[in-house]
């Protein structure tokens, strides 16, 4: 003999049964495809590492006048002229500590301004760090302008403040006028290891965690599926019963 709250129950059961039944999908198609999504991005990330390290180790080629943003990390090299009384000095932190990079234009013999990085010097070599005359050749890794500043700190060019690698503001603030590229070049170390700038020290470092997340999101999927089969068998055990 059913009681009453027993067959108000078993009236409801359907719609339930059917409302677990679309949440239950809804959450393992979202977890698969977050999946699968980790899965391609795990793809494209060993493809960049591959790409990246390849141009990191081939020779260098003539700096271009512009370039574009599958280019970053390409060695290369350029010659001209160092624009010693246009340096910025941006804050950094490296293996060797917290200091500045010193940011130098250079003029090219192909008649266009690339900023160099020249590498770090500690606060209290600031000043003090070498600067060759005449005509110079630097080779290195293309990098892409970082516009606007650090985490959480704007350049402050009024104040001659740098807390990223700005090319355009730093030659806006400089007043360099003429064609500038649209990217500054990581000089290597140079032959003399404790002459400043030290030079080299650029980090080429990719967070792959891809696999992880993937493996995450689709054991989520296999939990989700996992509890919405242990509740309809255990559903129809108690209809049995």
């Amino acid at each position: 003999m059913t009681t009453a709250q027993d067959g108000e129950r078993s009236r409801r059961s359907p719609a339930f049964l059917i409302g677990l039944t679309l949440i239950a999908l809804f959450f393992f198609a979202g977890f698969c495809a977050l999946g699968a999504w980790q899965v391609q991005r795990l793809a494209w990330k060993r493809d960049l590492i591959t790409r990246v390290d390849a141009r990191i180790h081939a020779p260098a080629i003539p700096a271009p006048r512009t370039t574009a943003r599958v280019d970053e990390y390409r060695r290369v090299r350029i010659s001209g002229h160092f624009m010693h009384d246009s340096v910025a000095l941006v804050q950094a932190v490296t293996v060797r500590g917290a200091g500045f990079w010193v940011l130098t234009p250079l003029v090219t013999d192909e008649g266009f301004t690339v900023i160099i990085n020249r590498g770090f010097v500690p606060p209290d070599r600031r000043r003090d760090y070498m600067r060759p005359s005449g005509e110079v050749t630097v080779s290195g890794l293309l990098r892409l302008s970082e516009p606007g500043g650090g985490f959480l700190r704007s350049n402050d060019p009024a104040s001659d403040r740098w807390f990223s690698r700005d090319v355009a503001a730093i030659a806006a603030a400089r007043g360099i006028r003429g064609p500038l590229a649209n990217y500054f070049i990581d000089a290597d170390a140079a032959a003399d290891p404790d002459a400043f700038p030290v030079g080299g020290l650029t980090v080429v470092a990719f967070p792959n965690n891809h696999l992880q997340y993937a493996i995450t999101w689709f054991a989520l999927a296999a939990m989700v599926a996992g509890g919405y089969i242990f509740v309809m068998r255990q559903e129809r055990k108690d209809r049995r019963e």
